[in-house]
């Protein structure tokens, strides 16, 4: 019962998640926030499945390692960004 709790809630993160995904277009920082948001949240919902079936953690290990060259490289290119154009507004620039 207190797991079928946890993974509504973890659910519920990544619906949010996605969801501020969708609405908040304009920032690139925002964006990125949410992303790492929705991993997190796919990330705990791994942890409780995996240690429901008993199986090896090996595997979080390997996602956390992915998500965090996703944080690196999303950092990278929002500082890249506001180098070049000032801000983090996708109107301010065209991109193709």
């Amino acid at each position: 019962m207190k797991t079928l709790n946890l993974m509504m809630m973890i659910f519920f993160m990544f619906i949010i998640g996605n969801l501020i995904f969708v609405s908040k277009r304009k920032h690139l920082l925002i964006m990125l926030l949410s992303l790492e948001f929705i991993i997190l949240s796919i990330y705990m919902m791994m942890m409780i499945y995996l240690s429901l079936i008993e199986f090896d953690m090996y595997m979080l290990m390997v996602f956390l390692v992915f998500s965090v060259c996703e944080g690196a490289l999303g950092i990278s290119i929002l500082v890249s960004m506001i180098r070049t154009y000032g801000n983090d507004y996708f109107q301010s620039y065209k991109l193709l």
